[in-house]
């Protein structure tokens, strides 16, 4: 018989590092984390550019901070670091590069199940996934020879490349701002205002367009895209027409409902907790 953990967490991000160092914190002596990526925090690395600020208060909400993980403003490099320290102190079984298929509810356990067919035995289960890692696509179709150019981080882009940056928040002003000293941007969000993301963001991408190193495209939306001899041909609601060598879409993420789901989690119809 496998033995049986006291908490399993799904995702080792910064709520399933939190969540493990705190019921560490509480005496909880047998804790298992999953996590699908390579390392902790896979989201942080994958999505966040480089000195991405990352600050604990936002919009005028102040946190009061009620766990053990002595969390501030920082960077993603802080960030990660203040991670890695919070984890090297605690006693955890963490599995890597593991992806949860399904979990089912026993008479006094949770049977999970590894999308390689692994089980494991737990009292309770902390699913603490975000949306991040699964960012939202747009409704038009992206031509399958183009696929590989349609992109949701920055990772990918070269340099002397001309890129659309889809988006109105702070990793569509980010992305815009980090990659146009080595490309050619336009910048485009369906609203007249940029509003969701940070001051400091939004400074610093129309410093850029006052400057003329980004063109701002606001209050127009995309109808459609094509491709046209290996490049994007965008076509705008307004008539315009644009062609460029990468799109790069931030446009949030979506609950993974389907995933909840098959973790017996309830969910109504505006995929909220029931």
């Amino acid at each position: 018989m496998k033995s049986v953990y006291d908490i399993a967490i799904i995702g080792a991000g910064p709520a399933g590092i939190a969540t493990s160092c705190e019921a560490v914190i509480f005496g909880v002596k047998n804790i298992l984390m999953f996590e699908k990526g390579e390392n902790h925090s896979q989201t942080i690395r994958k999505y966040f550019n480089d000195n991405k600020p990352v600050d604990k208060d936002w919009k005028g909400i102040e946190v009061e901070l009620k766990g053990h993980i002595d969390f501030k403003d920082g960077t993603k490099e802080s960030t990660l670091d203040l991670f890695e320290e919070s984890l090297e102190k605690r006693v955890i079984d963490a599995k890597f590069k593991t992806e949860i298929s399904q979990i089912s509810r026993l008479k006094n356990r949770f049977k999970i199940i590894t999308t390689t067919g692994e089980s494991y035995f737990a009292k309770r289960v902390v699913i603490a996934i975000g949306k991040m890692g699964k960012p939202n696509k747009p409704d038009y179709k992206i031509p399958v020879t183009l696929k590989n150019r349609a992109n949701h981080t920055i990772s990918d882009c070269k340099g002397n490349e001309d890129v659309l940056v889809v988006g109105g928040g702070d990793s569509a002003c980010e992305y815009a701002y980090f990659i146009h000293q080595d490309n050619k941007v336009t910048f485009n969000y369906r609203r007249e205002k940029i509003t969701k993301a940070n001051p400091k963001n939004i400074k610093n991408l129309m410093n850029c367009v006052e400057d003329k190193e980004i063109d701002l495209k606001l209050g127009i939306d995309i109808k459609k895209v094509e491709d046209e001899k290996g490049k994007f041909k965008v076509f705008y609601t307004n008539g315009e027409i644009g062609r460029y060598d990468r799109i790069i879409y931030a446009l949030g993420g979506v609950t993974p409902k389907e995933f909840l789901k098959s973790c017996c989690v309830e969910l109504d119809e505006k995929v909220n907790l029931i």
